[in-house]
């Protein structure tokens, strides 16, 4: 089990204004900022998701955060695009990894690909 995930970043303000628009849809806010350099969001108190600015960009990540309905995948994506993100795969099943796995994929501004995930069935 993690406990909480971070990465390098190459515009810190542009990809905080980023995950902050598209981490809303799955109930995750900026929990913590530590000297405008690193950004932890997460859900109540609890920062998991941690992007930083004194850290080399990563290329070709891949991070899923698995939500609890098709719906939200869906509200996700379309709020991922609207803040700019490339799409990198329409919401939709994905049998290849289990009858009931329905996800999509967006790349970050640092080309990243994120994902939203929900394994129930509909």
């Amino acid at each position: 089990m993690l406990d909480h995930v971070g990465f390098g970043v190459s515009d810190y303000a542009r990809s905080k204004a980023f995950y902050e628009r598209v981490l809303a849809p799955l109930g995750m806010t900026l929990v913590l900022e530590v000297m405008s350099a690193a950004a932890g969001f997460g859900k109540s108190a609890k920062p998991y998701f941690w992007i930083e600015k004194q850290r080399s960009p990563v290329k070709e990540l891949h991070v899923a955060f698995v939500v609890d309905d098709r719906a939200t995948v869906d509200a996700w994506h379309a709020a991922a695009l609207a803040a700019g993100a490339r799409d990198n795969g329409a919401p939709g099943v994905r049998a290849i990894y289990h009858p009931d796995y329905y996800g999509a994929y967006i790349l970050d501004p640092d080309g990243n690909n994120i994902e939203a995930v929900c394994h129930k069935p509909a």
